[in-house]
């Protein structure tokens, strides 16, 4: 989401490499443009980013001729271009820990029946990289590539959760607790909660919380050091949640994350893959 923009930009341009400031602009500019729906104009680029138009301009223009942008018409606005799908199409065929967990992710769409999502860690964020369809009538929105934020969503605590906390609260302190729907949490004291439950029980759960009228549970994906590199998630809506949520939704789920942790294990390098 667009709290993490800023942090993750300051510490990329703080790290001493020449050049990474600039490229810190281009990335924020570039990303603003992806999280939006609509194709957006310089104004709205500049307003949203704080750079002023001339830098947007020239950052508009180069990323343009670098086919990452691509301007709509004579609109004077500006979508992804399509070789950023060129791009995504082979990290996408390329990935290691997809490919490890896309059997155990098709089992638990499988025997829930509902729609399951593959997340990794990204800043302040989750972004999906799989997602298996329930194949119920009644889609849900998400879609791969998405960014979603850590503490409104299954996938982000249960990873937070996953992580020393020496290592979670750093992260907790830089959240933005944006309120995505009411039931949201808004604060860290909240969240920290929460996530000793999550512990406790070693899965996490969205009670609205992401979005209106969708429940969702999530577990950590281990490597073969312990460390959490992703979450899986069961999602539901709330009309048609069984009520023995342990035997439908958390008991296959945790199965479905220790297989593809039994993958990771049997090779370490597809976790970072």
């Amino acid at each position: 989401m667009s709290s993490a923009t800023p942090a993750s930009a300051s510490n990329t341009a703080d790290n001493g490499v020449a050049g990474t400031a600039a490229f810190s602009k281009f990335m924020r500019v570039l990303q603003w443009v992806a999280d939006n729906p609509e194709p957006v104009g310089i104004a709205e680029i500049a307003k949203a980013t704080g750079f002023p138009r001339p830098t947007v301009h020239r950052i508009v223009a180069a990323l343009t001729a670098e086919r990452l942008l691509v301007e709509i018409g004579a609109t004077r606005s500006w979508t992804l271009g399509h070789r950023l799908v060129q791009l995504a199409s082979r990290s996408w065929s390329r990935s290691g820990l997809r490919t490890a967990a896309r059997d155990a992710l098709r089992a638990l769409r499988d025997e829930t029946g509902e729609t399951v999502h593959l997340a990794v860690p990204s800043g302040l964020c989750m972004v999906y990289i799989e997602k298996l369809e329930s194949p119920s009538a009644v889609q849900m929105a998400s879609r791969i590539g998405t960014s979603v934020c850590l503490h409104s969503t299954a996938v982000g605590k249960a990873y937070l959760a996953a992580l020393a906390p020496d290592a979670a609260e750093p992260l907790l302190g830089q959240i933005g607790y944006e309120r995505q729907t009411p039931q949201t949490i808004a604060d860290a004291a909240a969240l920290r909660k929460q996530l000793l439950d999550v512990r406790a029980c070693g899965w996490s759960t969205d009670a609205q919380e992401n979005e209106q009228d969708i429940h969702c549970f999530g577990a950590a994906v281990r490597d073969a050091g312990g460390r959490p590199v992703a979450a899986v998630s069961v999602s539901t809506l709330a009309f048609r949640q069984r009520p023995d949520i342990q035997a439908s939704y958390v008991a296959p789920l945790l199965r479905a994350c220790a297989a593809i942790g039994q993958r990771l294990a049997e090779n370490p390098n597809l976790a970072y893959a």
